[in-house]
């Protein structure tokens, strides 16, 4: 079984300030997580409702069905 004594971690007190404070540096980068953005949702724009084209005889044909000259 392991000990702490046989881990192959170097002790913190036993490291120069200017190690133990990049070691802690990176340590705290390794454990960040992205934030996750949110989008706010834009504003939908209105569709259009668009017409069938007709040609003249369509027209013609349905002037007659609704009792037209």
């Amino acid at each position: 079984m392991a000990t702490l004594e046989s881990l192959p971690h170097k002790s913190i007190l036993d490291m120069s300030p200017d190690e133990a404070i990049e070691h802690l540096r990176l340590l705290r980068l390794s454990r960040q997580t992205p934030t996750k953005k949110t989008r706010s949702a834009s504003p939908t724009k209105p569709k259009k409702a668009t017409q069938p084209k007709l040609s003249s005889s369509d027209a013609a044909a349905l002037l007659k069905i609704l009792g037209g000259n």
